[in-house]
């Protein structure tokens, strides 16, 4: 309830206009529009100086008799596709609208190869006890001198064991 009532003040009583349908209209283009200072925000829900400015023109506009289309590129002429929340899918924004899907497919393929990794990893630590081989008589020797410089040579060898 609190958002809700954050978002609700950022529109002043001065700026609101005396007709309903056009008022809604307003609010509607506004919310399409971003805030250049917050630019996470539409100028609808902020508060700052520069989304009222663009709130009071966007107003002013359909005042005039301007259709939704034409306030909206009255004001992307003016700033940019920028400031648009939802910017149209083109050449040069075709980047934006792919960078969620590409961040997604990269993330799976990430997942899925790291997992994979981890598979292999328990299955060779599965394996490892089926592929020793046995010590050579070498070795032997020496694990049987390890042990008795270790003074606890033991009643079993590695043979026994």
């Amino acid at each position: 309830m609190m958002l809700l009532a954050i978002s609700a003040m950022a529109v002043q009583p001065d700026e609101i206009l005396s007709d309903p349908a056009l008022e809604a209209r307003a609010r509607a283009i506004s919310a399409e529009l971003r805030c250049l200072v917050c630019q996470n925000q539409s100028i609808d829900d902020s508060n700052a100086p520069l989304a009222r400015d663009l709130r009071v023109l966007v107003r002013e506009r359909l005042q005039t008799g301007e259709t939704d289309a034409q306030v909206l590129q009255f004001i992307e002429d003016r700033y940019g596709e920028f400031v648009l929340l939802r910017p149209p899918l083109n050449m040069s924004t075709l980047l934006l609208w792919l960078a969620p899907i590409l961040a997604l497919v990269l993330a799976v393929w990430t997942t899925a190869r790291a997992w994979r990794r981890r598979q292999d990893q328990i299955a060779v630590v599965d394996e490892a006890p089926a592929r020793q081989t046995p010590l050579t008589p070498d070795e032997k020797r020496k694990l049987q001198e390890l042990l008795k410089q270790q003074g606890g040579e033991s009643s079993t060898t590695p043979e026994q064991k």
